[in-house]
């Protein structure tokens, strides 16, 4: 079983040279792909916009700048987001952006996108919150376009391209693997009929997981594609929210995280992400502690769920 860190973007409070740290120790503890969060700026609670699942003044550093950081101090870790919300930025830039990391990664980028959940979020970046699933599904094929063709030609519901040429394309190509993020039917479709992979927040049982792989892989045959072949990775546990003390606590018990884990597996799932934010708010306050935690978990749960 594959083995991911979201990494946490409360490493910034040491400064760069701790966020260089902390990836490179991940990297060298033997996990196979650090993922990074994404959130532009979040939105206060408003009398007609309710108080979303995180605090507005979270810190979160931008996804992909922070992996153009961190792919310059490592050599073998995947990189990746978890979730990029993709339908708030413009398409063919992120094929761009991300065509550039994976020159300068040397072929380690899987991007996962999301439609996302936040109206403000898209308000404040000037773009469409109510048509942004029909967007996903036209983004998609036209970044793998820029990433594999000589001349692209595209004309779309939001989307344009006459004549256009991207270079240098991406080390993977239009192979570069896409991995889709949500838990509704419409998400779960689109994982099949255009992801590599999905990207699961929680599962909490066998049933839910068949559920959804049902959606998946139905979707994948009605596309005519290979279902088997499509990833599936899941969170171990979300961060807590507040006032969750059971939550805090649970990444602090490495054999919970273990069995939790094993289950993951025992659903079906090839990937699963431990969440360094939670581990910090676990109670591993400081780089080194956390570097401790993510050590002493990736040790428990290879020897739980193997390589």
């Amino acid at each position: 079983m594959k083995l991911a860190v979201e990494f946490p973007s409360v490493a910034y409070r040491d400064g760069p040279e701790g966020v260089a740290k902390l990836a490179r120790e991940i990297e060298r503890i033997g996990y196979d792909q650090l993922d990074m969060f994404d959130h532009v700026v979040m939105g206060y609670a408003l009398l007609d916009r309710p108080q979303g699942p995180y605090p507005p003044r979270m810190p979160i550093l931008e996804a992909l700048m922070t992996l153009s950081y961190v792919a310059a101090v490592t050599t073998r870790i995947g990189l990746g987001t978890e979730v990029l919300v993709l339908p708030q930025r413009q398409p063919v830039l992120v094929a761009k952006q991300i065509s550039t990391l994976d020159t300068l990664s040397k072929g380690r980028v899987r991007l996962g996108i999301g439609v996302g959940w936040q109206e403000s979020e898209y308000e404040a970046l000037g773009e469409n919150f109510n048509d942004r699933g029909r967007r996903m599904d036209e983004a998609i094929p036209l970044m793998r376009q820029y990433w594999s063709n000589e001349r692209i030609d595209h004309v779309g519901h939001g989307y344009h391209s006459q004549a256009m040429a991207m270079e240098p394309k991406p080390p993977q190509g239009g192979d570069l693997p896409i991995w889709i993020g949500g838990h509704a039917t419409a998400a779960l479709r689109r994982v099949g009929a255009l992801g590599d992979g999905w990207l699961a927040a929680q599962v909490h049982d066998a049933e839910a997981a068949k559920r959804a792989f049902d959606v998946i892989h139905a979707a994948a045959e009605e596309a005519g594609r290979d279902a088997s072949k499509i990833g599936m990775q899941s969170m171990v546990s979300p961060p807590p929210r507040e006032n969750d003390d059971a939550g805090r606590e649970f990444f602090a018990d490495h054999d919970r995280v273990a069995a939790r884990t094993a289950e993951i597996k025992a659903m079906g799932f090839d990937w699963a992400t431990i969440n360094a934010t939670a581990v910090f708010q676990s109670g591993s306050r400081s780089l080194d502690e956390m570097v401790d935690s993510l050590g002493s978990l990736h040790d428990r749960l290879r020897q739980e769920v193997g390589n």
